[in-house]
């Protein structure tokens, strides 16, 4: 985190926007669990090791929310058609 903190983190996708990677990561507490439904958005940088940065203007994060929310709800919508 920015002030150093490490927070245990699940990933929960890699996925593409524009020409950049972004990644969505849910925070886990001290059990492994995530009781806030809070998930982290990142973009993803190669530069040697993968490496994660903040997504700085509020209309990258927009285009990255919307991206984020289109694969939940095609893993909703394949999930619908298994039952």
């Amino acid at each position: 985190m920015e002030d150093d903190t490490e927070v245990e983190c699940a990933i929960l996708t890699v996925f593409p926007v524009d020409a950049k990677e972004y990644i969505a990561l849910l925070p886990l507490d001290e059990n492994g669990q995530n009781e806030s439904g809070e998930v982290y958005a990142f973009a993803r940088t190669e530069s040697g090791d993968p490496m994660l940065s903040n997504i700085e203007s509020d209309e990258e994060y927009a285009k990255a929310a919307v991206a984020f929310d289109t694969v939940l709800q095609n893993a909703k919508d394949s999930m619908d058609k298994i039952d």
